[in-house]
């Protein structure tokens, strides 16, 4: 009786390891293709099922959204350029990461170019388009800040300037755009 009953156990506990495999397999890191239909800005896509997309790990300056009542910031443009050229009208592998989207519901996804491989977060940290994403963990996020690192040394992009932090760039874009939203940023910064 007892051998019947090991044998039941262990039964068990190997559909239980099998369902745990599976589940695992299938949820984590989820890769799937689709096409961008459109570049919000620089490290933000629209796909063509309407889905939007925030590409992990990356930080690129914001443009104007009126919408949102958000200004834009130097390089803003340029990012959001670099990036439209890199994907916009072609396909592309997503790969999920730890959370599946943030605050504003769109959904976070690692991008991978499919007709080279050409990995879309990588390359926009590397040209000095975007910086690493600090706020949270990530996979790539120790590799993002050494690529960060050489782009502001080799004063690439946005870092073009200001290699230490393109901050200074924007307050001082501020101050001729917007003299008292300078202010409350300076301000702020004297507060911490």
């Amino acid at each position: 009786m007892q051998s019947n009953f090991f044998v039941g156990r262990r039964n068990r506990l190997g559909a239980i390891w099998l369902c745990t495999v599976f589940f695992v397999c299938a949820f984590a890191g989820n890769i799937f293709a689709e096409t961008v239909r459109h570049v919000v800005d620089g490290d933000t896509v629209v796909l063509e099922d309407g889905v939007n997309v925030r590409l992990i790990g990356i930080d690129a300056p914001e443009i104007d959204h009126p919408r949102y009542g958000k200004i834009g910031e130097p390089f803003g443009l340029e990012a959001t350029a670099f990036l439209r050229e890199l994907v916009e009208g072609k396909r592309v592998r997503l790969e999920s990461g730890a959370e599946p989207e943030d605050k504003y519901h769109r959904k976070l996804f690692y991008l991978y170019r499919e007709e080279d491989n050409l990995f879309v977060n990588r390359r926009m940290i590397e040209a000095g388009y975007a910086e690493t994403y600090r706020r949270f963990d990530f996979k790539y996020k120790k590799e993002f800040l050494a690529l960060e690192a050489k782009a502001r040394q080799a004063h690439l992009a946005m870092w073009t300037q200001s290699p230490d932090s393109w901050k200074e760039q924007f307050i001082h874009w501020l101050s001729v755009r917007q003299p008292r939203r300078k202010a409350a940023l300076v301000s702020h910064d004297e507060q911490k």
